[in-house]
């Protein structure tokens, strides 16, 4: 009865909504009358809104106030020293290199958050480019940050923190922990130019999937048209294209009302990930196997060198020499055929393989194998 109520106050909000009125009252109904789903999925876990994203930044720096541990007369950092020094009202004399062992040549890097304004701070990572042993102590100098379009979006300036350390002696000796050429500075860069998002530029957003699915397009597609009639269409398998209002403060109440439909997504594809340098070999739900008969071992052959000294009868004219002796063994692992039928699931394959006692490299050369033969039916992912 009550859930019969929540929909005729929905159908009631939504005939209002047709004249305009009432958005904030009918995202409220739509949160209560939402069912839940134990294997669904919130939208904005699936996805995010096109051009609502963060972007990344970079500069060219200098970091100053090393205890000795810069670059030392790079010629990059030479003239960027000589420019500072030149912004600064100090000429350094032609044909001199200054002592750099105290500053450092690096790059900055900072991502800039969605709908960033100009005063607000973000936190910075900087880096050596050079020959500096370590950043601990130092101080970054005013530096422009970049986007991708050339243009400066914040300056970069403060205290380097640092995690690593590092630290030598005389004789050569040498301990370094962690890493301490890259060093962070926290609210180390302020925003000077805010990127356009689009966000209230046309009446139609465009939301996007993280992975192409055309099943999981229509299903996010109908899971927001049944709550916002006639709002969502699906444009390809990655993109759906939203008609909001216009309203900054209306559209982001439908847009935080869309984030929390839940939603089922389609079954990932069927992979097997194989991690060549670690061997490691994930192998994810979905793989099934068609009927196929499975046998594994190993054949090991020794070879034995014993060679044994032959010595001449006495007061003879022989020579001592050596025979050579050899003991060839061979030893064959005998392993039962491990036999699958049509369909097995992911926990089947793996029973059956740990009965076979495979290690994870013999496990690749076995899915190679099911692939080859036809009975493997996915996609193998060498990393």
């Amino acid at each position: 009865m009550r859930f019969s109520i929540l929909q005729a106050t929905a159908r009631l909000l939504l005939s209002r909504l047709r004249e305009g009125k009432l958005w904030a009252s009918l995202l409220c109904a739509l949160v209560l009358v939402a069912p839940g789903s134990a294997s669904a999925e919130r939208v904005r876990d699936l996805g995010q809104f096109q051009g609502v994203r963060s972007n990344q930044l970079t500069g060219y720096g200098i970091v100053v106030g090393l205890p000795g541990t810069g670059d030392d007369n790079l010629e990059y950092l030479t003239q960027a020293m000589k420019g500072v020094s030149g912004r600064m009202g100090l000429t350094l004399p032609p044909g001199v290199a200054p002592g750099l062992k105290n500053a450092a040549a690096v790059m900055v890097t900072a991502d800039l958050p969605a709908f960033a304004k100009p005063g607000q701070r973000i936190d910075v990572t900087v880096s050596t480019i050079g020959k500096a042993k370590s950043l601990r102590g130092g101080a970054l100098i005013m530096t422009p940050l970049y986007g991708a379009d050339g243009q400066i979006y914040a300056m970069a300036q403060g205290n380097l923190a640092v995690g690593g350390l590092d630290a030598g002696g005389k004789d050569g000796s040498k301990v370094t922990i962690n890493i301490p050429t890259v060093g962070r500075i926290a609210d180390g860069a302020s925003v000077e130019r805010a990127v356009a998002t689009g966000f209230d530029s046309s009446d139609v957003l465009r939301w996007n999937l993280f992975d192409a699915d055309f099943l999981t397009a229509a299903r996010v597609r109908d899971a927001i048209n049944t709550r916002l009639p006639g709002t969502a269409t699906v444009e390809d398998g990655v993109t759906l294209a939203l008609r909001l209002p216009l309203d900054p403060n209306t559209r982001s109440s439908v847009m935080a009302a869309i984030e929390m439909v839940e939603v089922s997504p389609a079954e990932t594809p069927a992979r097997v990930i194989v991690n060549s340098r670690t061997g490691t070999v994930v192998i994810n739900s979905a793989v099934r196997l068609s009927p196929a008969a499975i046998s594994h071992g190993k054949l090991t052959v020794r070879i034995d060198e014993n060679p044994t000294v032959v010595q001449p009868a006495p007061f003879s004219r022989g020579r001592t020499t050596v025979q050579e002796k050899s003991n060839i063994t061979t030893d064959e692992e005998k392993h039962s055929v491990a036999l699958f039928k049509g369909g097995a699931s992911l926990s089947k394959v793996v029973d059956a393989l740990n009965m076979l006692g495979v290690t994870p490299s013999d496990l690749v050369a076995i899915l190679e194998a099911l692939k080859q033969a036809g009975a493997l039916r996915a996609e193998m992912v060498v990393i």
